[in-house]
């Protein structure tokens, strides 16, 4: 696995994010020429072949929503019981969950500095991890 780091930490899934996406924009594009082919015909049956496409967009939309959310979530579970190990103290909770969820990729050297620091000049998610020093790698995101 190459090393990851500011540059290439996005993680990209093939799987669902292109080949799924393809296929769900063909599978619509195909639907709006059903029903153009069909507007006098067969009216009923092109729209709720489209009705029943959108319904799929929408629920593959909101579990990768959900999965997302969760994810996060943990995230932050996982740094707050990290920065009570490392410090004795609680994660401050004016930090906020993306800052928190950004702070994951420092090592634990720099980390309790990192979030005093994000506190303190209130950085954004993506300057706490343009700050990161030595870079904690994430494999494990869905």
């Amino acid at each position: 696995m190459n090393e990851q780091n500011y540059k290439n930490h996005r993680m990209i899934d093939p799987l669902y994010h292109r080949g799924i996406g393809l296929l769900t924009l063909i599978m619509l594009i195909l639907s709006i020429i059903f029903i153009i082919q069909n507007i006098g015909s067969q009216l009923l049956l092109s729209l709720v072949i489209l009705s029943m496409l959108i319904t799929v967009i929408l629920i593959v939309i909101k579990l990768r929503l959900y999965v997302l959310k969760l994810q996060d979530r943990i995230i932050r579970d996982e740094e707050t019981f990290r920065f009570y190990r490392l410090t004795g103290n609680l994660l401050d909770p004016k930090l906020s969950h993306k800052q928190v969820i950004a702070l994951r990729f420092a090592s634990d050297d720099e980390y309790p500095d990192l979030v005093e620091r994000a506190l303190s000049e209130n950085l954004s998610p993506d300057e706490i991890k343009k700050a990161v020093q030595n870079w904690r790698a994430d494999h494990h995101r869905v």
